[in-house]
């Protein structure tokens, strides 16, 4: 079968490797049919992720059918089709005791820590893998772990009915978040550089788009909220100005969500912190989202349209990554074929 491997830093190559076997009890056998390309995945490529090891089968979004399944299995049928939960966790370290394995001390996450999707065939254990309604395409099926990101950055912020929460960044995270948020009824502020992607943001469900780059941008918004300032702020952009303009722009109690793995200092005071008692927090992968998420997703009620913008064969890797850093400003979500 054949699989992309990242050998180490920009060393990316199709290789033929042998079909992985049912071993274990509680093992399944999928044969992937989408993978969506994450900004992770570029990160690994190009060396720049600290997380990752090589060599490396990347692909963490990933949907296909189970093909076979072990003795023990009780959680998925064969011709079921599934998403991957891409965490393992080793359930007694402090984060797992408090619910939070996402941040587990021995967190493995496929496709970094671990080999991935990106191949013909994997095998995980059953308690990775979610049923999602076969009714739905595979482009569908395939957003459910980015979406998860999103609900999480949600979650994590609190956000509620009636909030303001801006987001800053209309990327992929950036808009699965907006999906999640507008779900909760709140009022969504978004920021990008990019107007394309502003108004698809716009189109999404945004309700006030703003421009990253405008010198009232701060004006503007405390305008908009009446001097309030926004009550929960999502960084998806991830780079310490947009970090240190959350904190500045946060409403009393109000909360700031990072999602960014730079280690570039920010320059924030502890005044804004103490003085609103801003609550700020990480978001890492998900706690729990992807029940929702696929209920979401089976019932329509969750629907992204027009957010997959190519999809290329795996034997078109490189040409998809070259399209990828070429074309910033074309892609949303690109994805790999499996048939």
């Amino acid at each position: 079968m054949k699989c992309v491997q990242v050998l180490g830093p920009n060393d990316l190559v199709i290789q033929e490797t042998e079909q992985p076997k049912v071993i274990d009890d509680h093992d399944v056998l999928v044969k992937t049919k989408r993978v969506g390309i994450c900004g992770s995945d570029m990160h690994i490529y190009h060396g720049t992720n600290p997380l990752a090891t090589y060599p490396r089968v990347i692909g963490h979004e990933v949907t296909g059918e189970v093909i076979e399944i072990g003795p023990n299995v009780t959680k998925v049928r064969v011709g079921d089709h599934v998403v991957v939960e891409p965490i393992s966790y080793c359930g007694e370290c402090y984060a797992c005791r408090k619910g939070r394995p996402n941040v587990c001390k021995q967190l493995s996450v496929f496709g970094v820590h671990e080999d991935g999707g990106m191949r013909d065939f994997f095998t995980l254990h059953e308690k990775q893998l979610h049923v999602v309604n076969s009714i739905l395409d595979w482009e569908d099926a395939v957003l459910a772990e980015p979406m998860t990101i999103g609900a999480q950055s949600v979650w994590r912020g609190n956000v509620e009915e009636g909030d303001s929460v801006l987001i800053q960044g209309c990327g992929p995270v950036g808009i699965c978040a907006l999906k999640m948020a507008k779900l909760k009824g709140a009022f969504v502020y978004m920021t990008d550089l990019d107007e394309s992607r502003l108004q698809f943001a716009k189109k999404n469900g945004a309700d006030v788009i703003l421009q990253a780059n405008d010198k009232n941008l701060v004006n503007n918004i405390m305008e908009k909220t009446r001097g309030e300032g926004i009550n929960v702020v999502i960084d998806a952009v991830c780079i310490p100005q947009t970090f240190e303009l959350g904190v500045r722009i946060a409403s009393p109690a109000g909360t700031v969500v990072c999602l960014g793995f730079t280690d570039i200092p920010s320059n924030i005071q502890q005044l804004p912190i103490t003085k609103n008692e801003l609550t700020i927090v990480g978001s890492r992968l998900q706690t729990n989202q992807f029940p929702e998420v696929i209920s979401l997703l089976n019932n329509r009620t969750l629907q992204m349209d027009e957010f997959i913008t190519q999809t290329f064969k795996i034997e078109e890797i490189k040409e998809a990554f070259d399209f990828i850093e070429k074309n910033p400003d074309k892609v949303r979500k690109a994805l790999i074929t499996f048939e």
